[in-house]
């Protein structure tokens, strides 16, 4: 190991508790972090506590909706809790958490020291605390939460209280963050590989990171825009979204899904990148199609562009553009179904075994497919306009984000945790986290395409007798799913973060490959300092 440490480029060689001289400790080490490893932990922190407060919203929305009724909330406070669920889980669980893995992981990966800009790191985390209070302090506002749906739609965002600005303000915050945030990503990666990693060689985490980038600071001004045009309405008498002064509130539906589209696959490239990673490690098999893989993910990135108005089938559109934007949304799932063709063409014949990270990153594929073929079914306009704004469609984008992006975060955390922790989980607790989060998630979610297709409606806190059955089913689902991710943070995360377990070696996974696996477990803070000599499959450190 020592001789790894040696000519792997840490420029010292002595243990990696011997750190007393080269880092701040106690609070300055983590106000004041600079270390990708330090900024990339508070990320994912910060994603676990907003994950938790967006979970708790949306017990509330399943605890209202078990009976048919009015149980425990009025329909105002409904629609907050709908509202601040979605933009808590998309801004400030799902992205932070991968921008977490982004910060760890890629240095890593590519050998380099450390991220591009230290400064800015540091500054765009510290940017979502503020937002973060924003969001959640804007329940005890005058007149409560903003209540017009995580899309903000003109004319209802037009007619809310003064949490709405409050909103408005942690969106931009929050915005500025992730766009500062990809400038260091795109910088990294492009200016800090090590000699001989040619892009080609790159794994396949830091090409979706690589590509999620462009997207982020490509579309995030976007909404930045509508936002800003919404905040200029309620207060400076410009009429862009309200009709009465000319305006048009679905334009503003039309600059929000240029802005919202690409926000999906923003939510799930990094986890198909994680994916990537586990499969070829636990099929002890190199990535079938690596080329095919990356073009397929700048495929999907350069598509998300011209499908926004799928999501508007039931606004009126001509024809033309109906057919448009079908036909648009129907060519996007062919690269999206080369990746699923070529992680099952990984695992075919491969040595495959079933520790914690390959359950995870199986059971993503299988949700995953399914939540891609329902959102194809939607993309077929007269249908869409059929199950526009039903449980159908709150069922396809659960599929796709929580068995999506959350479950191939949770692949990643068993995967690459004894390299973050030192500790190796115990297996049988990844195993048990698995399958009950899958079972609870599909007995929650499932349910939910059958009521869409019998016509129940969304955000609505009441209900028809005939739709009771299936959600006090997907209710009991959901508490079971809260319970699971509780089980993760108690039995799981707490354990290994207090270093409880069998000490991980350097290599825990022994079909993984790349350059995180030649440095010890825990990662030392410094890692590359002089960059690693590589190998021709840019992999392996040689020395």
């Amino acid at each position: 190991m020592s001789a790894v440490l040696g000519q792997g480029g840490h420029g010292h060689v002595h243990g990696h508790d011997d750190h007393a001289h080269d880092h701040p400790h106690g609070w300055r080490r983590w106000v004041y972090a600079t270390n990708h490893k330090d900024i990339g932990t508070l990320y994912m922190l910060f994603a676990l506590t907003m994950l938790m407060i967006g979970g708790v919203l949306a017990l509330g929305i399943r605890a209202e909706l078990f009976q048919p009724g009015l149980q425990l909330v009025n329909p105002e406070l409904f629609n907050q809790l709908t509202t601040m669920h979605g933009i808590i889980m998309v801004f400030g669980a799902i992205m932070p958490a991968f921008v977490g893995f982004a910060n760890w992981m890629l240095p890593l990966q590519i050998g380099a020291s450390d991220m591009a800009f230290a400064r800015m790191n540091n500054f765009s985390f510290w940017l979502m605390i503020p937002a973060a209070l924003l969001l959640v302090g804007s329940f005890f506002m005058p007149g409560g939460a903003p209540a017009a749906g995580w899309t903000l739609y003109a004319p209802l965002t037009l007619q809310m209280g003064p949490s709405m600005d409050a909103g408005i303000f942690a969106m931009h915050l929050l915005g500025a963050s992730s766009i500062m945030g990809s400038i260091n990503i795109i910088v990294t990666i492009l200016n800090m590989r090590a000699p001989g990693m040619t892009l080609m060689k790159m794994p396949m985490f830091a090409w979706t990171w690589l590509i999620t980038a462009y997207l982020l600071i490509a579309v995030m001004p976007v909404l930045a825009g509508a936002i800003t045009m919404t905040l200029t309405d309620r207060h400076f008498g410009t009429s862009f979204f309200n009709p009465a002064g000319g305006g048009d509130p679905v334009m503003y539906q039309h600059i929000f899904w240029f802005f919202g589209h690409p926000e999906v696959y923003i939510m799930i490239l990094p986890a198909f990148g994680i994916i990537s990673q586990i499969v070829p490690a636990f099929a002890r098999k190199k990535l079938f199609g690596y080329t095919s893989m990356v073009y397929a993910t700048a495929s999907i990135a350069i598509l998300s562009f011209i499908v926004w108005a799928h999501h508007m089938f039931a606004t009126g559109m001509p024809v033309t553009g109906q057919l448009f934007f079908m036909y648009a949304t129907m060519l996007i799932s062919v690269p999206t179904g080369v990746k699923v063709f070529n992680w099952i063409a990984t695992m075919w014949r491969g040595s495959m075994t079933f520790e914690g990270p390959m359950l995870w990153a199986v059971g993503f594929i299988f949700v995953f497919t399914m939540g891609g073929f329902t959102g194809l079914i939607l993309s077929v306009a007269p249908i869409d306009i059929q199950l526009q704004d039903t449980y159908y469609v709150v069922a396809h984008f659960h599929y796709v984000l929580v068995a999506g992006s959350l479950f191939a975060l949770f692949a990643g955390f068993y995967y690459w945790g004894p390299k973050w922790t030192g500790v190796m989980v115990p297996d049988w607790k990844g195993k048990l986290h698995f399958w009950w989060s899958l079972i609870a998630f599909n007995v929650t979610f499932f349910p939910m395409h059958f009521l869409g297709l019998a016509g129940m409606p969304r955000r609505y806190a009441d209900y028809a007798m005939q739709f009771a059955d299936f959600n006090a089913l997907a209710s009991v689902g959901a508490f079971a799913f809260g319970f699971a991710q509780v089980y993760f943070i108690f039995g799981v995360l707490i354990p290994a973060m207090r270093g409880k377990g069998e000490p991980a070696p350097a290599k825990p996974w022994e079909g993984a490959e790349g350059l995180e696996w030649e440095v010890p477990s825990p990662a030392p803070f410094h890692t590359f300092e002089t960059p690693p000599k590589l190998d021709a499959t840019a992999t392996r450190v040689v020395g």
